[in-house]
């Protein structure tokens, strides 16, 4: 029995190798390793704390944390049992090279240890390490196009004027303002809404990086919309001017119209201007007074001046002229007698032919008189009142003239007396 066990050892062996190396053949016939491409596979960083802690950080360069191809190459019946989801890339901080570099390791998150090999097309992250910074910005709110015609643009606020930003200090130096736009073309109404903040640098260029981070990313803007409205300013002149000077009626003021604006109820019921009464004074006054007048001073509560380059300031002229005097002769026969007492009859007995009598008023006022526009009068009935004169006497009275012009700013200067002679009527 023993004999037959031994027996042909050799060939037995042999055998056994055979059927070995056949089971190999069959085996990898039925299950050949093969390969399989995953791409665009994320990298995790891990142990970032490790730079974040020390008031620095990081920013991943070229994309390299992002690997464009992991090629794997396993059995198929491992591979069929894979895709992208099972691939895991992780860099972790600890590894850090003084070049700023981290190796990528590569795995699967299941059947890793039957893999033959597995690569990417890349193997390390790249990064850029720097100080990380801290900066405050004031907001400031821009509009773009036009309102609707009639209207203009007030205040323009955000509901917050700060954001903090902060990142790497090379990208925040580069930060000059923060801003926000709103656009309004057409509107006629207050505008309430959400803007987006923008980063700028000194020549208005727009900063955009996922390294810097904002404290808040958005803010409302409230945009006031105004009606514009054009009404007269009015001005009150008031105080005596000095005597024997009068004012000529003449205002000018560099700007009799202005345009103002605010809200539609509120400008609806405003139709001029008005500058009150002792701004523009001209007491005493021997020549033209010049005042000078902001407008902003006398606007109602809820307006504004319209123009954004008027300041507000005019200049108000009231024109002032010295009065003279005209003498002119009138004939004694155009001197008419008034107030006879009835049953008397009057006349004038001098000065014979002629009466001079001397006006006084400005100098186109003057000017403008023709002789026959006088009217010269001598009231008896007024002058015997004065008198306290109830019965008239026969007889010679010196009775003072007046008289009566076109332009009522004109006077008689000296008092003029004629003598008048009272008869009883035949």
């Amino acid at each position: 029995m023993k004999n037959k066990f031994v027996k042909n050892w050799g060939l037995k062996i042999g055998s056994f190798l055979f059927a070995v190396v056949l089971w190999i053949i069959v085996t990898n016939i039925n299950d050949p390793v093969i390969s399989y491409k995953a791409t665009d596979i994320p990298v995790t960083i891990k142990n970032g704390n490790l730079i974040t802690d020390n008031g620095q950080i990081y920013e991943v360069l070229d994309g390299t944390d992002v690997i464009d191809v992991v090629t794997i190459f396993a059995p198929r019946s491992i591979i069929d049992s894979l895709d992208d989801s099972n691939v895991v890339a992780v860099a972790d901080m600890n590894d850090l090279t003084s070049v700023n570099t981290i190796s990528i390791k590569l795995s699967t998150n299941k059947h890793n240890d039957k893999l033959e090999s597995i690569k990417g097309s890349i193997d390390s992250v790249k990064l850029n390490i720097e100080n990380k910074v801290t900066k405050s910005l004031s907001l400031k709110a821009n509009t773009t196009g036009e309102v609707g015609e009639g209207y203009m643009l007030g205040d323009v606020t955000t509901e917050q004027n700060l954001v903090r930003i902060s990142g790497p200090e090379s990208l925040i130096s580069q930060v000059s303002r923060a801003s926000v736009e709103v656009g309004v073309s057409g509107f006629t109404s207050n505008i309430s809404t959400d803007a987006d903040i923008r980063l700028l640098d000194e020549d208005g260029k727009e900063i955009r990086a996922a390294s810097i981070d904002k404290s808040i990313s958005k803010v409302r803007v409230n945009v006031e919309i105004l009606q514009v409205k054009t009404v007269p300013v009015k001005y009150v002149v008031t105080g005596i001017q000095a005597e024997g000077y009068r004012l000529t009626g003449q205002i000018e003021s560099t700007r009799d119209y202005v345009n103002i604006a605010g809200r539609a109820k509120v400008i609806q019921n405003i139709n001029e201007i008005e500058i009150p009464e002792n701004v523009i004074d001209v007491t005493g006054a021997k020549e033209n007074v010049t005042t000078l007048v902001n407008l902003k001073d006398y606007l109602p509560d809820g307006v504004i001046l319209a123009d954004e380059d008027f300041s507000g300031n005019i200049n108000v002229t009231v024109f002032v002229e010295q009065e003279i005097e005209r003498k002119v002769t009138i004939p004694v026969e155009d001197i008419n007698i008034t107030g006879i007492p009835e049953g008397y009859e009057a006349t004038i007995t001098e000065p014979e032919d002629t009466c001079d009598i001397t006006l006084v008023g400005l100098a186109s006022e003057l000017d403008a008189i023709a002789m026959e526009e006088i009217e010269a009068t001598a009231d008896v009935a007024s002058w015997f009142e004065s008198e306290e004169m109830e019965e008239p006497d026969r007889g010679n009275y010196w009775i003072p003239i007046t008289i009566t012009v076109a332009d009522e700013t004109v006077s008689l200067g000296d008092e003029v007396l004629v003598r008048v002679h009272i008869t009883e009527a035949e």
